[in-house]
């Protein structure tokens, strides 16, 4: 029976637009022209925007060359296939560092060990390769760590057990030659955690009490190699001082280098966001929202852990007798509020004002900046702050310690501050470290914070901010994607981390998560069974995904794309015979080119 006359393209297209993706690339094996159509632009736009409900407002982004391919990314590069579960750990695990290279991870956890672990076996499995305990430095707890810029030493920060349950922390350095401890920091409070500036300088910090609700807080720069070649050679220089407020402190430190500000890995300013801006120009400048939505919808009431164990708040106990005090002792609190805001004024250097000045590109070369968390209305960190570190403050060489301090104590103030207006809980830098993310527990909006130790409640849903570190402000906040439970003076630090392309974050609902960076989506959910703490990509491929929870164990993730390749039948060798040939024949092609006989 002769066939009939074949569809028109069109027909053919209008029908596809109606099926799923699988459908459409299961018709297009029928013929070669179902094929032809299958691969149609037009056609996988409509369902890229269906399927991953994007704004149409949002364009494609800027490195995709079709959207059949960028279809394909999201749906086969994403690491969200679990490949290996690592159980040597016996508590929570706490956090996940990669080294520069990726070749090598570290996992630290309340077991009090710090694990090193290798990514590069022949099986494409990982393996344990060394591991260290802190305990017999009187560690609590290990809770972060970082290695340096030529993976050489691993920078260890934990929770050091001294008098009276002191929320002290120290700093520790290993080789990673011979895995020897090389240095100890003590580090105050231990949320501080710590981190490099360059291959041999990592930052500290102290905490000095001035009353009951004020303090400073001390940064120091320290030589990892804490060897003294004689008493006139510094391995501490001070690098700043700055006043707290309202019971706050400085946490969280990190350095950002502004090298390659104004070549991105990808840039967030797309035409929705311009069009934002230029509103956001006439009314005060506002960053784009995106309201992902709740994922928990779908999710038990078992996703709420209903007593899970908890770090010790983040704060001094001297503080605990200050919390529902009233008449006289909050009077008390609100005339040592004002003498530190007096004595801020007075002995605060004042800000550097090229911090927010237009500067040439090879200024923003040598730009460096130290970002942390604090706060000025409350204990809980809300804030944002930005301090840029000179050329001069990079080593600690110069004047013998103390020498270069005047006769009149000083403070160093903020150069920029940005104001979350909610807990913060997390932050991480993309890898070009042009933008900075920050995840946060909102406040209610409108709120009054009347009792600095009383601050607001906080949201269960936990936002994703954005801060474009050139611009120094915040360009784009995602809403209800992720999940937390504990109160505000139990909250505990969520680690997230970017790729080129990806974030990623832990959550209390027992879930990890990735969005795409340029459409801001959420991509996956991975599953664990307590709180996920910690994430982290690979530097030297983002398809490959690590994530630790409260549940003892790390898990490895990979993408589709990349679970199939490694399972597939292994390539065939090339013949050795037929490429001395081949290259016999080009050897000859040469020499006749040449000249040559």
């Amino acid at each position: 029976m002769a066939s009939g006359p074949p569809l028109p393209d069109s027909l053919v297209l209008e029908i596809f637009l109606h099926l799923p993706h699988n459908a459409v690339l299961s018709a297009g094996l029928a013929c070669h022209q179902w094929l032809a159509v299958s691969r149609d632009e037009f056609l996988w736009r409509e369902l890229f925007y269906t399927y991953y409900r994007i704004p149409r407002s949002v364009p494609r982004h800027p490195a995709a060359v079709s959207w059949y391919r960028e279809f394909k990314r999201l749906f086969d590069c994403i690491p969200c296939v679990e490949v290996q579960t690592l159980k040597e750990h016996h508590d929570q695990v706490l956090h996940l560092a990669f080294s520069h290279r990726g070749h090598r991870f570290s996992s630290c956890s309340k077991d009090c060990t710090v694990k090193i672990w290798d990514t590069e076996q022949p099986d494409g499995s990982i393996r344990l390769v060394h591991s260290s305990s802190m305990r017999e430095y009187n560690w609590g707890y290990t809770q972060f760590s970082q290695f340096n810029a030529d993976d050489s030493l691993l920078l260890v920060s934990g929770v050091y057990l001294g008098p009276h349950h002191t929320s002290s922390g120290e700093i520790a350095v290993i080789s990673l030659d011979n895995y020897t401890l090389l240095s100890r920091v003590r580090n105050k409070p231990y949320d501080v955690f710590g981190c490099w500036l360059n291959e041999t300088h990592l930052i500290s910090g102290n905490l000095h009490w001035i009353g009951n609700m004020t303090s400073c807080s001390v940064l120091w720069l320290n030589k990892a190699f804490q060897d003294v070649e004689s008493e006139n050679v510094n391995v501490v220089k001070r690098l700043f001082k700055i006043q707290n407020v309202n019971a706050s402190s400085i946490r969280t430190v990190m350095v950002a280098h502004c090298r390659r500000h104004d070549s991105p890995d990808l840039l967030l300013d797309y035409e929705a966001q311009l069009q934002a801006r230029e509103n956001g120009d006439r009314q005060g400048h506002q960053p784009l929202l995106f309201d992902l939505g709740s994922e928990s919808e779908e999710d038990s009431d078992e996703d709420s852990p209903p007593g899970r164990h908890k770090q010790p708040p983040l704060r001094e106990p001297s503080h605990m007798v200050f919390q529902g005090l009233r008449g006289t002792e909050r009077r008390e609190r609100q005339l040592e509020a004002e003498v530190a805001r007096l004595m801020g004024k007075t002995h605060t250097r004042p800000p550097d004002p090229s911090l927010l000045s237009p500067s040439t590109p090879e200024e923003d070369d040598d730009k460096t900046y130290l970002l942390f968390t604090t706060g000025s209305l409350t204990y809980s960190p809300h804030q944002i702050g930005i301090k840029r570190i000179m050329p001069d403050q990079m080593t600690t060489c110069g004047p013998v310690l103390g020498e270069e301090r005047s006769s009149e104590e000083f403070f160093d103030s903020l150069d920029h501050v940005i104001d979350i207006h909610g807990h913060i809980i997390g932050m991480g830098l993309s890898p070009d470290h042009r933008y900075l993310y920050v995840n946060s527990r909102a406040w209610p909006a409108g709120c009054v914070i009347s009792d600095p130790m009383m601050p607001p409640p906080i949201a269960e849903e936990i936002d994703l901010h954005v801060i474009d570190l050139k611009s120094l402000r915040e360009e784009r906040r995602s809403l209800r994607a992720h999940r937390a439970f504990t109160p505000n003076d139990e909250c505990f630090f969520i680690f997230l981390d970017v790729s080129r392309d990806f974030v990623a974050s832990g959550a209390e609902d027992k879930h990890g998560y990735i969005w795409d960076r340029h459409y801001n989506i959420c991509l996956a959910r991975l599953r664990h069974e307590d709180v996920v703490n910690s994430v982290a990509f690979s530097p030297a491929d983002q398809e490959l995904l690590l994530s630790a929870s409260d549940d003892s164990t790390i898990k490895v993730w990979r993408s589709p794309r990349m679970v199939r390749l490694a399972q597939g039948p292994p390539r065939p060798p090339r013949s050795r015979k037929l490429l001395s040939s081949w290259l016999e024949r080009r050897s000859t092609d040469m020499a006749q080119l040449n000249g040559k006989p």
